[in-house]
């Protein structure tokens, strides 16, 4: 067995109103495909929530033009917790999250309709910003990857912008862990759609992966982006210093991949032991695999997932079952295209 990276499957949103966070993503950003809406207690968890066992309720929201998802997590049983200050890039964790469209334009004027808070000019041609209702930092990207075309001008998550301390660290596991071997661009200097308004210095390195060979949904997620900057002239925040996974913000990033015996061995090796692994299999719902977490250089929340089944008719029983596949193997476009079963047309 080896591993394979099948692409950024979610990532991870703390929130206060889970409901009302999915019905924005979805009336806005086209993710309206609900693979599952669950309670339960993340007993797993607890070294990032103070010792305790909280109550959680997800939802993992999909967008099938293609990307990965969001998995929008609320507290049950307390009240989450904003950032002690305002995130600025740079700081340690994620900055935000990339969303391709391969309509930019097009989507750049529904959300200036919308009256989008932050909401930048188009730069470069190729990319903007705008903070969602709840002032996470969401860059859209011009990026033409499709897996099922669709009304919408958005597609899913791209990728993740994310503040580090040591660029070369970093790097080196982005790399050898996740694949992130091809280097699109890296730059120093002050870029004004970093620099907070204060002029800032940053580096930057923008990373892909060369190697696109997936199985399972690898084909709905398509290809993927993570943009690295370390602030050069200020000392960053942690984000999530002094406050729990779950609390308000980017609370990690999940990748689906297969053969996670042997990424467990190759983390620890590095020096990046898993802090949390189910070992066996674990219900999310109606959703069922194996999950494990493991720290980036700053300690930001790397979420990887193996997945096993997938609900497509629950009601009659029918799910996808990835544990007997060839994981090496994609999944036959027909057959993931049956998650817009789950696709949810009214606020819920």
């Amino acid at each position: 067995m080896q591993k394979i990276i099948n692409g950024i499957q979610q990532i991870g949103i703390g929130v206060a109103d889970v409901k009302a966070v999915f019905n924005w993503y979805r009336a806005h950003l086209g993710f309206d495909i609900m693979v599952f809406n669950d309670l339960a207690t993340a007993n797993l968890m607890t070294q990032y929530t103070a010792g305790n066992a909280e109550q959680r309720q997800a939802i993992l929201a999909l967008n099938m033009t293609g990307g990965g998802g969001l998995e929008i997590w609320q507290f049950k049983n307390r009240k989450p917790q904003p950032p002690r200050k305002p995130v600025l890039f740079g700081d340690l964790g994620i900055n935000a999250i990339k969303i391709r469209s391969g309509r930019i334009k097009e989507i750049h004027k529904a959300l200036t309709a919308a009256n989008t808070a932050e909401l930048s000019d188009v730069l470069h041609e190729n990319h903007f910003y705008f903070k969602d209702p709840w002032a996470n930092q969401v860059q859209v990207v011009d990026e033409q990857y499709t897996f099922v075309k669709n009304e919408g001008d958005s597609g899913g998550i791209l990728g993740v912008i994310i503040g580090v301390s040591d660029m070369d660290a970093s790097l080196y596991f982005y790399n050898k862990l996740l694949g992130y071997d091809t280097v699109v661009s890296d730059s120093s200097g002050v870029f004004e759609e970093l620099s907070n308004g204060h002029g800032n210095n940053f580096r930057r390195v923008l990373l892909t992966r060369s190697n696109q060979h997936s199985g399972g949904f690898g084909q709905l997620y398509g290809p993927s982006q993570i943009e690295l900057i370390q602030a050069l002239d200020r000392v960053p925040n942690t984000i999530y210093k002094d406050r729990l996974w779950g609390d308000l913000g980017f609370i990690h990033l999940c990748f689906d991949v297969s053969g996670l015996n042997f990424l467990r061995d190759e983390a620890k090796e590095e020096g990046h032991s898993f802090t949390v692994d189910s070992a066996n299999s674990f219900d999310m719902g109606d959703a069922a695999g194996r999950f494990a977490y493991m720290e980036d250089p700053d300690g930001t929340l790397i979420e990887l997932v193996e997945t096993h089944r997938v609900p497509v008719f629950k009601k009659l029983g029918v799910f996808i079952n990835l544990k007997t596949r060839n994981p090496q193997k994609p999944l036959p476009k027909w057959m993931v295209k049956l998650m817009a079963v789950h696709k949810v047309k009214k606020d819920i």
